[in-house]
């Protein structure tokens, strides 16, 4: 007999499961892609937070960079509302990577260290 992951083998809906996950092809409610994305994401930091000003890719645009937030991705997502409200400006979470608007370097590293992170300021 085959495997529930066999009979839902290129579908993207089931009447009787509902949604698909496209990656693992298990139903979305048993679904554990993002789970193990986060915990790959967390096993392959070094316990550094970096923070960094970037303007690349945004016409100019200055932004405050945060990454190496060992913190797993509801946490983080919860972090980097507080570091947007500390700052007073928007910001965004996009791949474990906090991108604050403005240059706030030195204001996001005193409020992480009282954190309890440890703290680097990369690039110039």
């Amino acid at each position: 007999m085959a495997t529930l992951q066999d009979q839902l083998r290129g579908l993207v809906y089931s009447t009787e499961h509902g949604d698909i996950c496209p990656e693992c092809r298990a139903p979305l409610a048993e679904c554990r892609c993002e789970a193990l994305a986060d915990e790959q994401r967390l096993a392959g930091l070094d316990g550094i937070v970096r923070i960094r000003r970037e303007t690349s890719g945004r016409k100019g645009k200055g932004v405050t960079t945060v990454s190496g937030v060992p913190l797993a991705e509801a946490e983080l997502k919860a972090l980097a509302k507080a570091l947007k409200k500390r700052c007073g400006t928007g910001g965004s979470l996009k791949e474990g990577v906090i991108e604050i608007q403005g240059d706030h370097r030195d204001l996001l590293k005193a409020e992480l260290e009282s954190r309890g992170f440890t703290v680097k300021l990369a690039g110039g």
